[in-house]
């Protein structure tokens, strides 16, 4: 707080991220209950706060071939993709374990396309917040789209036909 009474930006940061975690943990919680994990039958839900303060879910999806299921975030994410969203201000995972549950390092990456260093992740279980990680955190020094250099499409170079070479 500063001396004229009002809030600092540390402060106002932590009362919205208090806001975010209590809107994306409920949602993440929900979906989590229609995960398919037959085979782990480890549940996970995750919800993404979008740029327009919309919140997508999604929940693991396995297969019986196992590489070709999904995790809870790439599914958030895709909901958020397919309904216009296009950066993410927060993500919640939800998992029942004895030990937190972060995004794997392949959710991470696909959370950065997305979310910048400073993106909150909240991570809970079935009752309470249980820790919370800037994805920066969790993913340091990481590639994303700013080291893409936009090049022009490159064009096809006209070869003369066998028959018209000198």
């Amino acid at each position: 707080m500063r001396e004229d009474g009002t809030a600092d930006e540390n402060e106002e940061g932590m009362a919205l991220q208090q806001a975010w975690s209590r809107r994306l943990l409920p949602a993440a919680r929900a979906v989590r209950l229609n995960a398919h994990a037959p085979y782990s039958r480890f549940a996970v839900g995750a919800a993404v706060l979008d740029e327009q303060g919309r919140v997508h879910v999604g929940c693991n999806v396995e297969n019986a071939a196992y590489p070709q299921g999904w995790c809870a975030e790439t599914s958030a994410l895709a909901a958020m993709v397919a309904a216009g969203g296009k950066r993410v201000l927060a993500v919640a995972v939800c998992a029942v374990s004895s030990e937190p549950v972060t995004p794997c390092g392949g959710c991470r990456q696909k959370l950065r396309e997305f979310a910048a260093d400073d993106c909150p992740v909240f991570i809970g279980d079935e009752h309470t917040l249980r820790c919370t990680h800037s994805l920066g955190e969790l993913l340091p020094h990481s590639f994303g789209p700013q080291h893409l250099v936009q090049l022009p499409v490159p064009q096809p170079v006209a070869h003369p036909a066998p028959n018209e070479r000198d």
